[in-house]
């Protein structure tokens, strides 16, 4: 699949955003994805780099709303391909081949919302049969890693828990429920698991590995779906001025003067889950403001290295420059995603364009058989 293909369904039914990017633009970056994907249907980073299954279900779900059927397709066939016996995915894959083996629970779980959506744009009930299986053997063995504050571990191997993929495990539960709703073949025990992982990055973030340098672990609480309405506002309000620098997009991390795309393009989608006008209209701007990263081919440099005068560089680390020197993969699908999430306000959307709002997901889990033993805990499990 060479870069400017023809999408394989009209351009009229792939989403865009009025003075930002055009259907045609959209179809670009989703062939760009295209053009990176390895003979076999993994996705890398970018190419010659490593494969991870949670970005590159990110990239079949973009090349599928940019109308890159058949790539989207392979890419899902790819997957079962890799999985072990547990339930699980290979952290790294490079060459088709595992280079870490350890089981990370946030890749494990995300196939499930690939899968939904999947379903949300093409309604093939055999492709959703097909692949029920596998989401529901990852997701069987995400669960089996909680702990009892509710948190997740990040591989069976490691003690910690994250709360950026926390965070979108829930996602990926909800996701999870949904399907097994459409497969009648009910999970309860995802459902309390999941109420006890909501209750978990609602109320106990401090018992998850400290990485609040990055902004991932500031917005995923929100766009993953456990904080929201007032509380999820608030939370977006706190570290605002840390992470956001106008005109340009938002830091990966709060020590360096460099914004990325993928970031960018993930607290836009954070604000449009909150549906307030307000939030709606920077997340417009979030979207408009990093397409400086766009080639006109539609890739995506990863980030941008700026002049701040308040962190002077080193001598021997160039300011205003691309860095990495790559086009990445999951840079261009977030920018598809958070088009097709905004397209529904200010331009067109096709049917998954509410997969980061969640409004087809299961309901959002009760907090029952709660076993943190925080007082909180005790009054919703009817203890105290």
């Amino acid at each position: 699949m060479s870069r400017g293909a023809t999408p394989e369904v009209p351009l009229s039914r792939l989403p865009y955003v009025d003075g930002v990017l055009s259907a045609q633009q959209v179809a670009d970056t989703a062939a760009a994805i295209a053009a990176m994907q390895e003979p076999w249907g993994a996705v890398p980073w970018t190419t010659g780099e490593h494969v991870d299954i949670w970005n590159h279900v990110e990239a079949a779900m973009a090349m599928l709303v940019g109308g890159q059927v058949e790539a989207a397709e392979r890419a899902y066939a790819w997957i079962p391909t890799m999985q072990r016996a547990d339930g699980s995915w290979p952290m790294k894959i490079v060459g088709g081949v595992p280079d870490d083996e350890r089981g990370e629970v946030n890749m494990s779980a995300y196939f499930a919302v690939g899968l939904w959506h999947h379903w949300l744009v093409r309604r093939d009930i055999r492709f959703v049969e097909r692949y029920w299986p596998s989401v529901r053997a990852g997701l069987d063995f995400v669960v089996s890693l909680q702990e009892p504050f509710g948190g997740i571990r990040w591989t069976p191997e490691d003690d910690f828990c994250l709360l950026t993929g926390n965070s979108s495990i829930y996602h990926s539960l909800r996701a999870g429920v949904a399907l097994a709703d459409l497969m009648d073949d009910p999970q309860p025990e995802w459902e309390l698991a999941g109420g006890r992982l909501g209750h978990a990055v609602r109320t106990h973030p401090d018992r998850f590995a400290d990485k609040s340098n990055y902004s991932m672990d500031w917005y995923y609480p929100v766009l993953g779906g456990p904080v929201r309405g007032d509380a999820a506002r608030e939370l977006l309000a706190r570290r605002w001025d840390d992470f956001v620098v106008p005109g340009l997009g938002i830091h990966c991390v709060d020590t360096n003067p460099w914004v990325t795309g993928a970031e960018t393009c993930e607290l836009a989608m954070a604000l449009d889950v909150l549906g307030d006008s307000d939030s709606s209209r920077r997340a417009l701007t979030l979207l408009a403001e990093m397409q400086h990263l766009r080639e006109d081919d539609g890739r995506y440099w990863t980030g941008w290295v700026y002049t701040d005068p308040t962190r002077p560089a080193p001598d021997d680390e160039p300011r205003d420059v691309h860095w990495p020197h790559e086009h990445t993969t999951y840079t261009a699908a977030a920018v598809v995603l958070a088009v097709d999430a905004l397209g529904e306000t200010y331009g067109h959307a096709t049917p998954g364009s509410g997969i980061m709002r969640g409004t087809s997901l299961a309901p959002h889990f009760d907090e029952i058989a709660l076993e943190c033993d925080c007082p909180s805990a005790e009054r919703v499990s009817g203890r105290s």
